[in-house]
C-alpha cells in the first residue's frame, strides 16, 4: 500500500522532477501560512515536529503528539485546505531528548514517543538514534544506530493503522538540527561509501529483526548535500561537489530519495537544483520564523511612527530583556562580545530568537504591537518602505491589510520560493 507521500515522490521514476518542502515548526503563524500555501497551490502540506518540540512529556512546546496534531488541524480548517492533503511528520525521533540518561532508560522514552506520534496519525517517521547517551562511546557505530533505529521501527509498526502505516527515514545529518554551531568553511558532501553503507546496514538489521516488510516503506535517507548555514553565513548548493551522490542515487534499485536537512536560506535557483538531483524532501524551519521575526520588525518600526510612545509594544526591547534574563536556549551557540551577541540574538540566521515567542512577556509584547496597528491603518506608502512584497499584493488586493496578514504574508515569501522548487 502506498502512502500519499510514496505516490507524490513516485511520480520521479517517470521522469517528474517534483519534490516536497517539510515545514518543521510549531509557530501559529507559520503553521497558517504553510496551510494557506498549500491550499493556493492545489499541493500536499508536509508538516513536522522534532523530537525536542513534542513527545510524551510535552516537549518545549508543551505538547504531545496528539495535541500537535489537534493544533495543526485547527489552522488547516481555517485555510481551506483538505485534511486528506495533510502529512505529519516526526522529525530526529530517537533518544535526542533523554541522551544524559544511559542508553536502556533514553530508548525506553524514545519508543514511548514514536509509538504516540504514530497512534495520534503521524505517518512520515524519521528514525533518528545516531546520537550517544550517557556512557555510550562519542560517535556510534552505523549497526548500532540500525539496531536503535530498528527497535523504534518495531515500536511505530506496533502501534500504527494497517491501513494507513507509517514510511520511514533514516540516516542523520552532521551538524546538529537548527543550523551550525561551528565553521562551515569546509562543508563535505556525504560520501557514496557512506550513503551505501548506511542504507546496507539499516536493510541488514532490518530484516533480521524480522522488518523486511517494512523496506519498502524506507523513502528516504538523509544526507549533507553540501548546505548549510551559521550565524551570519550560508554555504550555497554546488551541483559540481553533489553530482557523485546524486548520480549514485539514480543507480539505486529501491525508489528512495535524499532529505536534505538545513536547506534554510538559499538562493531560490538552488531550490529547483536540489531536487533536480534527488533531494526531494527539503526540510525548513528556521527561515520561516527568521522571517516572521523580519515581519514584527517591520511592524514595531511602523508602530513607532504611528502610536504614541506611552503606547509602545516595546517589543524588541522586551526581546531582549528575556533572553538575557533567560540565557540557556541562545548563549551555548552565540560566541564574541557583548555588542557581537546582542545582534546575534536578534539577527542570527540560527534564529534561537524562536525558542522565545511562546514566553509571557514576549507574547504580550507582540499581542500589543498587533493590538496598536489593528487601530490605526498602515498607509500603502509605509508599507512599501518596510514590506515591499506585501505592498505589491495589497496593492493588487491579494492580501488584506492588518498586521497579522501582513506577517503570514512575508512568511509565505519563503514558502512560495520552496513551492516554486517542488512543482
Amino acid at each position: 500500500m502506498s502512502s500519499l507521500l510514496q505516490k507524490h515522490l513516485a511520480k520521479r521514476s517517470q521522469g517528474v522532477s517534483n519534490g516536497i518542502y517539510s515545514v518543521c515548526s510549531a509557530h501559529p503563524w507559520v503553521i497558517r501560512a504553510a496551510a494557506e500555501q498549500a491550499a493556493e497551490d492545489g499541493s500536499l502540506l508536509l508538516i513536522e515536529a522534532t523530537s525536542n518540540q513534542v513527545n510524551q512529556f510535552g516537549g518545549y512546546t508543551g505538547m504531545r503528539p496528539a495535541d500537535f496534531r489537534g493544533f495543526v488541524l485547527e489552522h488547516v480548517a481555517r485555510a481551506g485546505l483538505d485534511v486528506k492533503s495533510l502529512i505529519l511528520g516526526g522529525d530526529h525521533l530517537g533518544p535526542n531528548p533523554w541522551r544524559k540518561m544511559p542508553a536502556e532508560k533514553a530508548m525506553e522514552h524514545a519508543v514511548a514517543m514514536v509509538t504516540q506520534y504514530v497512534q495520534a496519525g503521524f505517518t512520515k517517521i524519521h528514525l533518528d538514534a545516531s546520537m550517544a547517551c550517557d556512557g555510550d562511546p562519542i560517535h556510534l557505530s552505523d549497526e548500532e544506530v540500525a539496531e536503535r533505529a530498528a527497535q523504534l521501527c518495531k515500536a511505530a509498526e506496533a502501534a500504527c493503522n494497517p491501513n494507513n502505516p507509517p514510511v520511514y527515514v533514516i540516516g542523520t545529518e552532521v551538524p546538529v538540527p537548527g543550523g551550525a554551531t561551528h565553521s562551515i568553511e569546509d562543508l563535505d558532501v556525504t560520501s557514496i561509501s557512506a550513503a551505501a553503507h548506511t542504507l546496507e546496514v539499516h536493510k541488514r538489521i532490518f530484516e533480521a529483526h524480522g522488518l523486511s516488510g517494512t523496506w519498502p516503506r524506507i523513502i528516504a535517507l538523509v544526507v549533507q548535500p553540501g548546505v548549510e548555514f551559521d550565524h551570519d553565513s550560508v554555504v550555497a548548493y554546488d551541483r559540481k561537489k553533489a553530482k557523485p551522490l546524486a548520480d549514485w542515487l539514480r543507480t539505486q534499485r529501491e525508489e528512495i530519495v535524499f532529505e536534505a536537512h538545513s536547506t534554510d536560506y538559499q538562493l531560490p535557483e538552488a531550490y529547483k537544483a536540489l531536487v533536480e538531483d534527488g533531494f526531494a524532501i527539503l526540510k525548513v524551519g528556521p527561515a520561516l520564523t527568521f522571517a516572521m521575526r523580519e515581519a514584527l520588525c517591520a511592524l514595531e518600526d511602523m508602530e513607532s511612527q504611528l502610536v504614541s510612545e506611552p503606547q509602545h509594544s516595546l517589543l524588541t526591547q522586551t526581546i531582549e530583556t528575556i533572553m538575557l534574563r533567560e540565557p540557556g536556549n541562545w548563549e551555548p551557540y552565540y560566541s564574541g562580545s557583548p555588542e557581537e551577541q546582542r545582534l546575534l540574538r536578534l539577527y542570527s540566521y540560527s534564529d534561537r530568537i524562536r525558542y522565545y515567542w511562546n514566553h509571557p512577556e514576549i507574547a504580550g509584547a507582540v499581542d500589543k504591537l498587533i493590538a496598536n496597528l489593528f487601530k490605526i491603518p498602515i498607509s500603502m506608502s509605509m508599507c512599501s518602505r518596510y514590506l515591499p512584497a506585501q505592498y505589491v499584493r495589497l496593492r493588487r488586493k491579494e492580501i488584506a491589510g492588518d498586521p497579522v496578514s501582513l506577517i503570514v504574508d512575508r512568511i509565505r515569501d519563503v514558502l512560495r520560493i520552496y513551492s516554486a522548487a517542488c512543482r
